[in-house]
C-alpha cells in the first residue's frame, strides 16, 4: 500500500513542480510521477540536513509533500540547464 501511495503523491508533486516550472505542457503522467518520486530523494537530501527535518512519499504528510514538490523543482531546473546547453 504504501508504494501506491508513493505514486499518487509523486505524480501531484511532479505535476506542481512542473506548473511551477512551467514544463507542465511537455510533461505525461510519467514524468510527473518519476520527477515527483526522485524529486523526494533531492529534497530530502537538501532539506534534511539544513533543517534537521525529513518527508517520505511513503506515507502522506504535508511536510514530505512540500519537500517532493521542492526537490522536484531544483531537479526541473536542472534539467532545463541540461536542455538549455544542448544544441538544438
Amino acid at each position: 500500500m504504501g508504494w501506491i501511495i508513493a505514486l499518487i503523491v509523486g505524480g501531484v508533486a511532479g505535476w506542481l513542480a512542473s506548473m511551477v516550472m512551467n514544463r507542465n505542457a511537455s510533461m505525461g503522467i510519467f514524468w510527473n510521477i518519476v520527477v515527483g518520486c526522485i524529486g523526494s530523494v533531492v529534497g530530502n537530501m537538501i532539506v534534511g540536513p539544513l533543517l534537521g527535518i525529513g518527508g517520505s512519499v511513503q506515507e502522506f504528510s504535508l511536510t514530505g509533500l512540500l519537500i517532493a514538490i521542492v526537490g522536484a523543482v531544483v531537479l526541473l531546473a536542472i534539467v532545463n540547464l541540461i536542455q538549455r546547453g544542448r544544441v538544438r
